[in-house]
């Protein structure tokens, strides 16, 4: 019944009959009634009171001044591609001209239904099938300009049509949707591909950024430690100046030298107590057990050393100095008789 009723053609607009002569006459708004006087043409009657005259004037033609809307009936269309597509239409006019609507076209109504009809195939016929459901709106437009151009000289305009309904094939209708679903998986893997660059730049930036804080970590760590290092080979020369000056200092009073003898005697002692523990290799002089000689020796390479200073500060040195030379030695006696 539903297809029947889609098939069924327009519904037009009949008058229940035309108004009698009878001299005055009351047109009615948005109406205008087209009057013949023995059978010419004579003039239009305006809404409001009229007045004719009997037998001679006869009212030919009633038109209405309103907006007319007729249902295009649905038709067969093939697009560019070559798909058949079933399409209907609503379509809205409106008499401009009496004249021309009841002189122009025997049937203005039905005129324009099948100028619209051969307009919206034509139209289709220009379009793939993806267009038309795209360009919708154009192709109203474009149906309303074909049929301005051939109904101006009706006297009538069409204002808008619209397109109601548009079936399209079983088979085409599988296609679009399987197309449908491949586009929307398409853009999903694209997404999910972008997701995952997207992961993978943070990723890279994040070991990045790990690599360049690590490096300036070690960076700041490297300076710190030579910080650390200068200051401490600082304190160290430090130290190390001060107890040179209070070795010199020392050495520089009574029984320095014998004190420096007794020194170097004990680092020997020392020295000899470790031999052979860190290796096996032993480099030992000829003269081992003459503790006196190398004593001698060393006093001799430190007295070599010193004497220029001595040289200088003779006179300034007070004559206790051979008394302390005597006794450093007489010191060394002793140590080496106890020793031996």
């Amino acid at each position: 019944l539903k297809r029947a009723a889609q098939l069924a053609p327009a519904p037009c607009r009949w008058n229940s009959g035309l108004p009698m002569n009878i001299g005055v006459l009351f047109v009615p708004q948005q109406e205008a009634w087209v009057v013949e006087r023995m059978g010419k043409f004579h003039r239009i009657l305006e809404p409001g009171l009229n007045f004719l005259i009997p037998l001679l004037d006869r009212i030919r033609y009633v038109q209405s001044l309103k907006e007319i809307v007729i249902n295009v009936p649905e038709q067969s269309a093939v697009t560019l591609d070559n798909v058949t597509l079933q399409i209907d239409g609503v379509l809205y006019l409106r008499v401009m001209d009496p004249y021309k609507a009841s002189y122009g076209v025997e049937d203005p109504e039905y005129a324009v239904t099948q100028l619209a009809q051969t307009t919206m195939r034509s139209e289709l016929g220009k379009l793939s099938l993806d267009r038309v459901f795209r360009e919708r709106e154009s192709l109203n437009a474009s149906i309303v300009d074909a049929i301005n151009q051939a109904s101006d000289c009706w006297g009538i305009r069409c204002l808008r049509y619209e397109i109601k309904d548009i079936h399209v094939p079983p088979r085409v209708k599988e296609s679009m949707q399987m197309q449908v679903e491949a586009e929307r998986r398409k853009r999903a893997t694209v997404l999910e591909s972008e997701g995952t660059r997207e992961s993978a730049i943070n990723v890279a930036e994040g070991q990045k950024q790990a690599q360049i804080l690590a490096s300036e970590a070690e960076k700041a760590e490297q300076i710190n430690k030579a910080a650390g290092e200068a200051n401490a080979m600082l304190v160290k020369a430090r130290a190390k100046a001060e107890a040179i000056q209070l070795l010199a200092a020392a050495l520089a009073q009574q029984h320095g030298n014998a004190a420096a003898s007794l020194s170097v005697a004990e680092q020997y002692v020392n020295a000899f107590s470790k031999i052979a523990k860190d290796s096996n290799t032993v480099l030992l002089p000829a003269n081992t057990g003459d503790v006196t000689n190398m004593v001698a020796q060393a006093l001799g390479i430190y007295t070599t050393l010193t004497k220029p200073q001595a040289v200088k500060t003779q006179d300034e040195m007070p004559p206790a100095r051979e008394d302390s030379h005597s006794s450093a030695t007489e010191v060394l006696k002793a140590e080496q008789g106890s020793s031996s």
